[in-house]
């Protein structure tokens, strides 16, 4: 006999938490040679968003995609893309993941509509040509349908990996190095693709050197070094929390040297003594500035303007990689 479920607490009412789309626990890479490319790698990717991959040359990002994409088998370790595990149930897991490599492998003599088609046939698709214009459209690619790839520019190349990648329509793409020796405004259109896609319902996760693209684009960050991930953040918390401030003052006198007054507030004199600037974090239960200025006054220095400047993502992401060394 079925007894009455209990009432559930409010709480319990609330919109479920989504299973990633990604997870990824305990994961290693070793090769034959003894080198150990990926350590531990513990990491989930939601749905629907862009998860920016940031790391020096060699820090693993590349081995990451290829273990999730299937290429490279890990040597311990678990990772299922929509639930379906990469070595257990292979092909499921596959068909839901694009992947645009760094290298600009193409089918040189093929025109654009069949190297894009054979790759949806690839996945045991039915044809659809439907889809494959409104992926050419979305990509600029439509008027160049029947030109062989042989005679495109490196950008609509590149554009063609990401048209076949989106063949059999994944509902995760991978990006490695997506605008590598592409021109700025070629770019940014990028970037407005990659947006429209994670409109669509698409997860991306990119890799890039960019970090301007990231900073862009990203809604998480993940940093990785030497193999192992040391740090993954939304990105406006990683602003927030790790993010430093610059007050600079444009001085009415130049000086020659700071005083000893105002050596606690660590200022550093820019070349030719008419610019002092303070460095301060945003997280601090005090910034400092009052005790500065009042400082300042006693040594009757004045100024005549005054700046904030906020660090980047650049300067976050060089300061987490060094600190790691």
């Amino acid at each position: 006999m079925l007894r009455p479920l209990a009432p559930c607490p409010p709480s319990s009412v609330d919109t479920p938490v989504m299973p990633p789309i990604i997870s990824i626990s305990n994961l290693s890479k070793t090769y034959a040679s003894g080198f150990q490319a990926l350590k531990r790698i513990d990491l989930d990717i939601d749905k629907g968003e862009i998860f920016a991959l940031l790391g020096p040359n060699g820090a693993g990002k590349t081995t990451l995609i290829s273990v999730i994409c299937g290429i490279v088998t890990p040597s311990t370790g678990t990772v299922t893309v929509g639930g379906h595990n990469i070595l257990t149930d292979y092909r499921a897991a596959r068909s839901l993941i694009g992947l645009v490599p760094q290298e600009l492998h193409t089918d040189a003599f093929e025109s654009v509509w069949a190297t894009v088609t054979f790759s949806r046939g690839l996945f045991g698709l039915p044809a659809d040509p439907g889809h494959i214009e409104k992926v050419l459209r979305s990509l600029s690619l439509w008027d160049k349908k029947d030109t062989k790839i042989l005679f495109l520019s490196g950008g609509m190349k590149r554009r063609v990996l990401i048209a076949k990648a989106l063949a059999h329509e994944p509902k995760v793409l991978f990006l490695d190095e997506p605008t590598a020796g592409v021109d700025v405004e070629l770019r940014k259109d990028m970037w407005n693709v990659v947006r429209a896609l994670r409109a669509s319902g698409v997860t991306i996760i990119l890799t890039t050197h960019y970090i301007e693209e990231a900073e862009e684009m990203a809604d998480r960050i993940g940093v990785i070094n030497k193999g192992e991930i040391i740090l993954v953040e939304r990105k406006a918390e990683l602003m927030r929390k790790l993010g430093k401030k610059e007050l600079t003052l444009q001085l009415h006198n130049a000086l020659d040297a700071i005083p000893a007054e105002l050596a606690r507030h660590k200022l550093a004199l820019a070349p030719g003594g008419k610019e002092l600037t303070y460095t301060y974090n945003t997280q601090g239960e005090r910034t400092g500035i009052t005790a500065l200025l009042d400082d300042l006054a006693r040594a009757n220095i004045r100024f005549r303007d005054i700046q904030t400047t906020q660090s980047s993502l650049e300067d976050i992401f060089v300061g987490l990689v060094r600190k790691d060394q």
